[in-house]
């Protein structure tokens, strides 16, 4: 609920108003007594097209960045001795996100009722997920929640800094192909027509990749529909499949054994849940809990299936290495390092260093595709312009024979 004050300071005696939020209309009368006012007039502000928040947001409401630095300073803030009530409502009037100190002010006063912090985060599962959730969770139970929310940060930043890597291999390659294509359909829509139909005016036999190209451009011209067509039915079908268990693990199959970059994206999803079950293990997180959380975030299909069938072993006495190992997604070394860390009673540090094997090797790997997909898409279009070109010059040199 929000609501409308005003108030004098008690050590300066300057008149404030302003708003806030809280629970209701006693909370937000002891929260303005904690900050010093005496209250003139305190008034709830009902809501209405004109001052209703529009809770439009695109994308994620709280930036990866800016909730690393939230989870750091919550964690110095309870290693300095601060009260996590106090550390919520400090933090709630610095975060720049709406959404976030929307969320942050409804958490301090569940937090000051009584409520534990877990269960308040609970929520709002799009700003603290489950990983956040249960690890604080495991914090509240060992009283350890300072050091939890310091490896909290760590894995958001590690998770952060392997997507990172991954979208500036993919930005080029994607953003040369959209050209690529603009380009293809400008030449064959506006400029070869032209340029063509005066050519073939003056007569002269028409080569077959001059014939090749003019097919196409007049198939986008006059039957452009028919691609708009072919192209809504792909992405439609691509959706429907997606959202079928089987077909959406048939897609996650084949993007795994793509060449170069299925390779990129098996080393990536085995940093990520690498580094979430070693956040979790350390954090005391049950096995059970730690292994669902993992599959989902994997957020492939192939894995998560392989990280269920690890569930169902523990479930009968088994272990939990020999699913990976009977799996092509785990490469050996892997496996081997799992087996390590059950026998030791080690599994938080044997996925830490995993994680880290991984994650340098995305990077690395990242950097080396970059490098490669530069010229060579480059190469790519100036290929298929060049191609086109060609066509639409060939017929000139059938003219020129002819005038010889």
């Amino acid at each position: 609920m929000q609501f409308k004050y005003k108030g004098i300071h008690s050590l300066t005696g300057k008149e404030q108003k302003g708003k806030l939020m809280a629970a209701n209309q006693a909370a937000a009368a002891e929260e303005l007594e904690r900050r010093g006012l005496y209250i003139a007039e305190l008034k709830e502000i009902k809501e209405s097209i004109l001052n209703k928040d529009l809770n439009i947001i695109i994308g994620a409401p709280v930036k990866n960045q800016d909730f690393v630095i939230f989870c750091r300073q919550l964690a110095t803030l309870l290693n300095a001795g601060t009260p996590i009530v106090d550390a919520i409502n400090l933090l709630s009037e610095q975060v720049s996100s709406k959404p976030f100190q929307q969320a942050l002010k409804t958490i301090y006063q569940d937090v000051r009722s009584g409520t534990s912090l877990s269960k308040s985060c609970s929520q709002f599962p799009k700003i603290f997920d489950r990983i956040f959730v249960n690890m604080v969770l495991a914090g509240e139970t060992s009283g350890d929640l300072e050091n939890v929310m310091n490896r909290l940060a760590i894995f958001y930043e590690k998770d952060r800094k392997v997507k990172e890597k991954v979208k500036s291999a993919m930005v080029y390659p994607i953003a040369v192909s959209i050209v690529a294509v603009i380009v293809v359909v400008i030449l064959l829509t506006k400029v070869l027509p032209s340029l063509l139909n005066n050519l073939l005016s003056v007569g002269g036999e028409i080569p077959v990749p001059t014939k090749i190209v003019m097919a196409a451009s007049d198939f986008l011209i006059h039957q452009w529909y028919i691609a708009l067509g072919i192209v809504i039915l792909l992405v439609v079908g691509f959706i429907a499949t997606k959202r079928n268990p089987k077909g959406r693990y048939m897609l996650d199959l084949i993007a795994l054994k793509t060449p170069i970059f299925g390779t990129l994206l098996q080393k990536t999803i085995l940093a990520r849940v690498s580094r979430t079950m070693a956040s979790l293990f350390a954090s005391s997180v049950p096995v059970l809990q730690t292994l669902t959380m993992s599959a989902e975030v994997a957020g492939n299909s192939v894995v998560a299936k392989v990280l269920e069938d690890s569930k169902n072993s523990l479930r009968r006495g088994e272990s939990l290495s020999t699913p990976l190992a009977n799996s092509w997604v785990f490469p050996k070394i892997t496996t081997h390092m799992v087996r390590i860390g059950e026998e030791t009673g080690q599994l938080d540090t044997m996925f830490e260093k995993i994680a880290e094997f991984y994650e340098d090797d995305v990077e690395e790997m990242s950097t080396r595709l970059s490098a490669i997909l530069e010229p060579l898409m480059i190469a790519v279009l100036g290929s298929i312009v060049g191609l086109i070109v060609m066509a639409a010059m060939l017929p000139m040199f059938s003219i020129y024979e002819n005038f010889k």
